[in-house]
């Protein structure tokens, strides 16, 4: 028995015939597109963890801010 009932013999009838449908040069070439796109996406992860900064609770301080009033610009007629 294989992966959930499917023998070895039926996933080797199966490679070859996506081999037959594609070709080995468009299944080279989706392969290494996939591996960029993992890769790319591992990269921008462990960037966006970089690049976070980290937050911290000081007691004892307060932000001291004032609140303005946005006024609209004039409209032209």
């Amino acid at each position: 028995m294989g992966f959930g009932g499917i023998s070895i013999w039926q996933l080797l009838i199966i490679l070859l015939i996506v081999v037959m449908l594609f070709g080995t040069k468009r299944l080279k070439g989706m392969g290494s597109d996939i591996g960029d796109a993992i890769k790319g996406f591992r990269k921008s992860m462990n960037t966006d963890e970089a690049e976070k900064p980290s937050v911290e609770e000081k007691q004892g301080q307060t932000i001291d801010a004032q609140a303005h009033k946005v006024e609209e610009p004039a409209k032209k007629d």
